[in-house]
C-alpha cells in the first residue's frame, strides 16, 4: 500500500514538475540573448525553434539563416547556460543548424535554376586582391557548411583555375549543351580558363565576352548552390552591365584597399551597382596592414581608415579588414587558397568571419518565395 502511495505521489510530482517550465518561460530566459554575428537576439530573430518540455529532457533546436558550423558548439553553450535555471532534474538539448533560403533579386529577374543566392565580388580597380578575397570568401562559406560555387567572370584574365588548383582541367558536357562544374576543395567551379589554353588571348570585343559569361553562367550545371560567387572583372564595363541587368544578383561586396587611388575607383563600382538596382552587402579593406615577419612592426603601407570613410558616406558596412601577408599570396599561387591551406590560422578565421557577415547581410534580404507559388496552366477543354 504504501509502495502505491510513493509511486502515485512521484508520478504526480513529475506531471508538476513537466508542466512547471512553459515555452513562454523559455523563450523569456533567451530573450537577452544576442547573436554576435547578427546583432540581434536569437529569439527576436526568430531562430528558436521546436521547444519541447517533459519530465526529463527540455530541448529545442536553433536555426540560423545563416552557415556558421564553426560556431555551432559556442551558440549551443550559451543557449544551455542560459537555460540552466530552468532545467531543474532535466537533461537539456539544443542543436544547432542552418537554413540557408533563396533571396530576391533585382527587379524582373528571376532567380536561377541550382542556385539560391549569387554575389558579386567586385572592384572598381585591378592589383587590389579582388579575385584571391572571392575564392577564399568562397571556400569560407563551403567551411562553414554551405554549398558554394564560384563563377570566374574574368572572360580575358581567369585567374580561379590556378587558385584552386585546376590548372589544365577540362569540365565534361553530358549532353553537348551544358557543362557540368569542376569541384575541387568541396567548392563548384567554372571559368573561361578551363575552356582555352593558358597562354591564348581572348581578343573577344565587348557583345562576345558578354554571352560568353551569360553561356558560362546559366550552361553550367550546379548543383543546389546556397551560394555562387562571382569573381568579377575589374571596371564597370560590359561585364558589369551584363551582370546586373540579366543575372539574378542578390548582392555585390566591394573590395578594395586604403590606397586613396583604389578608393577613387571603388567608390565608381559602388554607384554602378546601386544605379542598377544591385545592393551593396558591404566593402572588404584588403592589405590594411602589414606585420613585419622578422620584427613584428605593425605598417599601414597603403593608408589607414580610407575604407571607414568611404562606407561612412555610402551607408555601407566594412564586413572586414585583411591583412598584406605573404602567405595569402603564396597560398593562391600554389592553388591552395589560405583558407584550406591554413584553415585555423588566424588570417583563415578573418575570412571566415568575413563570409559570416556577408551571409548575415544576404539573410536580411527579403526571400524570393516564387519557387512556392503552384504554377497556372490554362486549358481548352
Amino acid at each position: 500500500m504504501f509502495s502505491k502511495i510513493t509511486r502515485f505521489f512521484q508520478s504526480n510530482t513529475e506531471g508538476e514538475n513537466s508542466m512547471s517550465v512553459t515555452e513562454t518561460q523559455v523563450l523569456e530566459a533567451l530573450s537577452s540573448l544576442v547573436d554576435d554575428n547578427t546583432g540581434k537576439p536569437f529569439v527576436a530573430a526568430k531562430a528558436i525553434k521546436n521547444i519541447r518540455i517533459n519530465a526529463t529532457e527540455l530541448s529545442l533546436e536553433v536555426i540560423l539563416a545563416y552557415p556558421a558550423q564553426s560556431q555551432f558548439a559556442a551558440i549551443a553553450e550559451r543557449i544551455k547556460t542560459a537555460l540552466l535555471p530552468l532545467a531543474e532534474q532535466r537533461q537539456l538539448s539544443v542543436n544547432v543548424s542552418s537554413q540557408i533560403s533563396s533571396h530576391a533579386a533585382q527587379r524582373g529577374v528571376p532567380l536561377m535554376k541550382g542556385v539560391k543566392n549569387i554575389i558579386a565580388v567586385a572592384s572598381g580597380k585591378g592589383g587590389v586582391g579582388k579575385s584571391t578575397t572571392a575564392v577564399n570568401l568562397a571556400l569560407a562559406l563551403s567551411a562553414e557548411g554551405a554549398r558554394v560555387g564560384i563563377l570566374d567572370a574574368d572572360i580575358y584574365g581567369p585567374s580561379q583555375p590556378l587558385m584552386m588548383g585546376l590548372q589544365g582541367q577540362r569540365p565534361q558536357t553530358p549532353d553537348n549543351k551544358s557543362l557540368q562544374p569542376i569541384e575541387n576543395y568541396g567548392v563548384q567551379t567554372m571559368s573561361i580558363g578551363y575552356l582555352v589554353d593558358a597562354d591564348q588571348a581572348m581578343v573577344w570585343r565587348g557583345p562576345m565576352v558578354s554571352q560568353a559569361l551569360q553561356q558560362l553562367l546559366t550552361d553550367t550545371q550546379w548543383d543546389n548552390l546556397d551560394y555562387l560567387v562571382i569573381d568579377m572583372p575589374p571596371g564597370t564595363g560590359d561585364i558589369q552591365l551584363t551582370l546586373s541587368q540579366k543575372v539574378p544578383v542578390t548582392g555585390a561586396v566591394i573590395v578594395t584597399t586604403p590606397q586613396d587611388i583604389a578608393l577613387l575607383d571603388a567608390r565608381k563600382g559602388v554607384t554602378m551597382f546601386q544605379k542598377v538596382g544591385v545592393p551593396i552587402l558591404g566593402m572588404v579593406e584588403n592589405m590594411a596592414i602589414h606585420v613585419c615577419s622578422q620584427c613584428g612592426h605593425a605598417e599601414h603601407i597603403f593608408g589607414a581608415g580610407g575604407a571607414a570613410k568611404m562606407a561612412a558616406d555610402f551607408g555601407v558596412e566594412v564586413l572586414g579588414s585583411l591583412p598584406l601577408d605573404i602567405n595569402i599570396r603564396l597560398n593562391v599561387d600554389e592553388g591552395k587558397p589560405t583558407v584550406v591551406a591554413d584553415p585555423d590560422g588566424q588570417v583563415a578565421e578573418l575570412y571566415k568571419a568575413i563570409a559570416r557577415r556577408v551571409a548575415v547581410k544576404v539573410g536580411e534580404k527579403a526571400q524570393d518565395f516564387s519557387g512556392k507559388f503552384p504554377k497556372i496552366v490554362i486549358q481548352n477543354n
